[in-house]
C-alpha cells in the first residue's frame, strides 16, 4: 500500500514531474519515484509506503545501531566518534551559560550522551524502539519516543543531524519546533544535496537519496523556501565535507556490485572541490533562527 502525495511539502503546489526512479538498495530492492514540484523544484519520494516502518529494520540500516557488520560500517563508526567533538563545539557557538538543547531524532544517542558530558542540559526524542533500546543508561528519561512527550520547556538549540529528510509530518514538526525554540535559539539542521557533484555523478545510484526512507531532497533553494514559510531565516551555511567520501563509498557499491575505495575518494575529493565555487556540498548544515530576530 503506499500513498501518494498531491501538494507540494514546500510551496503546497500540485503539479509534479518525474525526477528520478531510485532504488531501495538497503531493503527491499523495491524501485521509487522521487518527483519534482513544477513550481519550486523541489525534489520528493512520491508516492511512498504507508507502512514506512518497514523499510528501517535492516540490519544494514546503520543509524539505527552501534553494529559495524563491514569496512564501509566501519569507517562510518570511526568518522562517527570524530564528528562527534566537531557538532559540540559547533552548537556551543550559538548557546549562552544554560546550554540546553533537544537533539531531535538522535538514533541510538551518541551525541547527546558527548554534549551530556560536556556540561549540557540535553533531551532527545527518537522514535524507533530499537534504536532507544541502545542508548547508554546515562540518557534514561532523557529521550522521548514522540513530540507529544517533550517537555513544555524551550531549548537554546535543536538539532536534527540527517533526520528532516524523514518526516512525513514535516511542515508540523517545524511549527512544533519553532514553538520548542527560544526567541534567541538556533535550529540546526543537516541534510543531503542533491544538486552536490557526487549526486550529479551517481544518478539514481547516489546512496543519500536513500529511498524510501529519504521523502525529501533539499537543494539550498528549496531550504530557504521551507525556512520562510516557518517563520525562520537562514543565518549561515556549514558543509559537511566527510559526507561526499562516505556517500560516494556506498554509491559505488550500489552502482558497480562492490566496493571501489579509489574512485570512492577521488570523487568525493572532487565533490568537495567542485562544490567551492557554489556552496553545493554533499551535505550541508543550515543554522535557522526565528525571523523577527
Amino acid at each position: 500500500m503506499v500513498k501518494n502525495i498531491e501538494r507540494c511539502p514546500v510551496c503546497q503546489g500540485s503539479h509534479f514531474s518525474d525526477f528520478l526512479a531510485c532504488k531501495d538498495f538497503t531493503s527491499s530492492q523495491e524501485q521509487f519515484q522521487i518527483v519534482q514540484c513544477d513550481d519550486c523544484q523541489f525534489k520528493f519520494t512520491n508516492p511512498i509506503p504507508k507502512a514506512l516502518g518497514a523499510y528501517y529494520q535492516a540490519d544494514s540500516y546503520i543509524s539505527h545501531t552501534n553494529k559495524a557488520q563491514n569496512l564501509t560500517q566501519l569507517l562510518y563508526k570511526i568518522a562517527r566518534f570524530f564528528t562527534l567533538r566537531g557538532k559540540e563545539k559547533l552548537v556551543r557557538q550559538y548557546a549562552s551559560t544554560s546550554k540546553s538543547i533537544l537533539d531531535f531524532g538522535c538514533g541510538t544517542g551518541h551525541f547527546l550522551e558527548f554534549c551530556q558530558k560536556k556540561g549540557w542540559e540535553i533531551e532527545g526524542l527518537e522514535p524507533s524502539k530499537d534504536a532507544r533500546n541502545q542508548h547508554a543508561p546515562v540518557l534514561k528519561g532523557k529521550i522521548a519516543s514522540s513530540v507529544k512527550e517533550l517537555g513544555p520547556e524551550q531549548v537554546e538549540i535543536i538539532t536534527l543531524w540527517h533526520v528532516l529528510e524523514h518526516l512525513e509530518d514535516l511542515n508540523e514538526t517545524l511549527q512544533t519546533l519553532k514553538q520548542k525554540l527560544r526567541s534567541t535559539g538556533k535550529l540546526i539542521i543537516a541534510v543531503p544535496n542533491p544538486e552536490s557533484y557526487d549526486a550529479q555523478h551517481y544518478g539514481p545510484n547516489w546512496a543519500a537519496y536513500d529511498v524510501p526512507r529519504h521523502l525529501y531532497h533539499f537543494s539550498q533553494k528549496s531550504m530557504q523556501l521551507l525556512a520562510e514559510h516557518h517563520g525562520f531565516k537562514i543565518n549561515r551555511k556549514i558543509p559537511m565535507k566527510l559526507d561526499s567520501f562516505y556517500v560516494s563509498l556506498l554509491s559505488e557499491q550500489y552502482k558497480n556490485g562492490h566496493q571501489n575505495y579509489f574512485s570512492a575518494f577521488y570523487t568525493g575529493l572532487k565533490s568537495n572541490l567542485a562544490a567551492r565555487k557554489n556552496n553545493n556540498f554533499s551535505s550541508l548544515i543550515y543554522i535557522l533562527e526565528h525571523e523577527s530576530k
